[in-house]
């Protein structure tokens, strides 16, 4: 699944780590899902969208 979280959050400056901890997830999860090797659950797709403040759709596509 393609998506722009790398690009979300070098916008906002934060690090791997630093999303992680935001999202109470491991770094090595979130390079997974920055480089398509892991699909995130639904609920953490939800806690993506809400902490970006973006709909799930503006931030991943099939």
């Amino acid at each position: 699944m393609k998506n722009r979280l790398k690009v979300l959050r070098a916008e906002r400056d934060w690090s791997q780590a630093d999303l992680a901890a935001r999202l109470d997830v491991s770094r090595q999860s979130v390079n997974a899902i920055e480089t398509g090797k892991y699909d995130p659950s639904l609920p953490l797709a939800f806690r993506i969208s809400a902490l970006f403040g973006m709909p799930i759709e503006a931030i991943f596509e099939a």
